[in-house]
C-alpha cells in the first residue's frame, strides 16, 4: 500500500493531509481507506486524550476517510468490573466522538469463552472489518485470532494485554505494567509504614501466570520488595500460583493464612482479588488498618475498600484515556494511514517473538484517600452517591469527597 502525503502546518497544530491509496484484497477489504482522501489529519498524542473526549474530534477526517468496521473483542465480566463499567462505554463514546455510526464499529464481550472471542473474531471480518482489537483471554487464543485477521488484510491491535506471539507488526495498548506493579510495591511499603505494621510478613499474589501483563505487574512489585526482602526487614512467606478468579484468590488466601498464621500484609494485584481477600478479613474480624492489601483498577469495591481501611490504595488507570489512544489508533489504521510517533511513544517486547512491538502507554496513578477525590471522582469514574452511600458518607467526608 502506497500514499501520498503533504505537510500543512497550521495556527497551533500541525496538520498533514493525506490521500489514502487502494485498499488491500481479502476479508478487510474495504480498511485501509480505501480510494477514498483523508484530509486534514492531526497527530495526536498519547498524553493528550481528556474526559471530555474533545480531542477525537480532531479524528473526523481519519473517520470519514477511512473504511470498515472496527471489531473490539473485550474478554470476560469476571475477571474485573472494568470491562462492562468502562471500557466498552468508553470506546463506543471514543469512536462517536471521532464520527463513526454505530454501524461502523462493534464491541463484543467473549465472557470468558476463547471460542466464543474466536467466533466473535471471525463474524467481525465477515461484515468487513478492517481493524481488530483484542483484549485475549489468553496469549495462545489471541495470537490465532490474530493471525487469522491479518491473512485477511484485517490490522490488529492488541488492547490492554499483549498478545504474545501475535503478528510482528501489530500494535499495543495500553499502560507501563510494569510502573503499574512499582506503584502496587511502593503503595505496599508506604501502608507498611503508616499502619505501623510491625515485622511485615508478607504474601505475594500474582495475578494469572498466562496473562503478560500480571508478569510485568509482578516484575514491578517483586522489584519494588526484592530490597526489603534483602535485608531482612520485610519477610516473604510465600507467592502462590497466581489466578485473575476472585473465589479462587479468596480459597488461595484462606489456605495460606491457615498454613502460615504470621502473615499480616498481602500483595494482591487488583481489586476483585483484593476484595475476596478482604473478606476473609473482615470474617476474620481483622481491625481495620492493621492488615496491608493493595490493587488496581480504582473500581467501587476497592475505593470503597480504600475508604474502609483495609485497602492501602489502588492503581488507577484512567481507562478513558487508554480507550481513546485505541480507538484513535484504530483510526489511523482505518485509515491507511501510519500513526504519528506522538501517538506511538514506546515498544514492548514480546517474549515469544523476541521482537518489540510498536506501543502506545497512557500513565496510571496511585490512589488513596488522599488524593481519591481529585483523581477517579473529578474524572467522574466513579459516581459519589454510590462510592459514599450508608456507613461510609463520613469517611467521604473526610476524604474530602463530597
Amino acid at each position: 500500500m502506497r500514499f501520498l502525503s503533504k505537510r500543512l502546518v497550521l495556527p497551533g497544530l500541525a496538520m498533514v493531509a493525506v490521500a489514502a491509496a487502494c485498499g488491500s484484497s481479502g476479508g478487510g477489504s474495504s480498511g485501509g481507506g480505501g480510494s477514498q482522501s483523508v484530509a486534514s489529519v492531526p497527530r495526536v498524542a498519547a498524553g493528550a486524550f481528556t474526559s471530555d473526549f474533545s480531542v477525537m474530534k480532531q479524528l473526523s477526517g481519519l473517520a470519514s476517510g477511512g473504511k470498515g468496521l472496527v471489531g473490539v473483542l473485550l474478554p470476560d465480566t469476571t475477571t474485573s468490573a472494568r470491562y462492562v463499567e468502562f471500557d466498552a462505554p468508553y470506546l463506543a463514546k471514543a469512536f462517536q466522538a471521532a464520527g463513526l455510526k454505530s454501524n461502523q464499529f462493534k464491541i463484543d464481550n467473549a465472557q470468558g469463552s476463547a471460542s466464543t472471542m474466536q467466533q466473535q473474531a471471525e463474524a467481525d471480518i465477515t461484515a468487513g472489518a478492517s481493524v481488530l482489537l483484542v483484549d485475549p483471554l489468553d496469549p495462545g487464543s489471541g495470537a490465532a485470532i490474530e493471525a487469522n485477521a491479518e491473512s485477511q488484510g484485517v490490522k490488529v491491535i492488541d488492547y490492554d494485554r499483549l498478545v504474545t506471539g501475535g503478528p510482528a507488526d501489530r500494535y499495543y495498548v495500553s499502560f507501563n505494567n510494569v510502573q503499574v506493579g512499582q506503584l502496587i510495591g511502593r503503595g505496599e511499603v508506604s501502608c507498611i509504614a503508616s499502619w505501623h505494621v510491625k515485622n511485615p510478613n508478607i504474601l505475594v499474589m500474582d495475578g494469572d501466570p498466562t496473562d503478560n501483563n500480571a508478569k510485568l505487574f509482578a516484575q514491578g512489585y517483586n522489584g519494588v520488595l526484592a530490597p526489603h526482602f534483602a535485608d531482612k526487614s520485610y519477610t516473604k512467606v510465600g507467592e502462590p500460583a497466581g489466578t485473575w478468579d476472585p473465589p479462587t484468590a479468596q480459597t488461595t488466601f484462606e489456605q495460606q493464612l491457615t498454613a502460615h498464621s504470621n502473615i499480616n500484609a498481602v500483595v494482591t494485584p487488583n481489586d476483585d482479588n483484593a476484595n475476596a481477600v478482604i473478606a476473609v478479613l473482615q470474617k476474620d474480624k481483622i481491625p481495620p488498618k492493621t492488615f496491608p492489601t493493595t490493587g488496581q483498577d480504582a473500581s467501587p469495591s476497592g475505593l470503597q475498600n480504600i475508604l474502609k481501611g483495609y485497602q492501602c490504595g489502588t492503581v488507577y488507570k484512567p481507562i478513558y484515556e487508554e480507550a481513546q489512544a485505541a480507538a484513535a489508533l484504530a483510526l489511523y489504521l482505518r485509515a491507511g494511514q501510519k500513526p504519528p510517533t506522538s501517538l506511538v511513544n514506546s515498544q514492548t517486547i514480546d517474549s515469544t517473538l523476541h521482537k518489540n512491538i510498536a506501543s502506545v502507554y497512557t500513565v496510571p496513578h496511585w490512589v488513596t484517600t488522599q488524593n481519591m477525590a481529585t483523581t477517579v471522582v473529578k474524572d467522574g469514574a466513579v459516581k459519589v452517591s454510590a462510592l459514599c452511600a450508608g456507613a461510609l458518607a463520613s469517611a467521604c467526608t473526610a476524604a474530602g469527597i463530597s
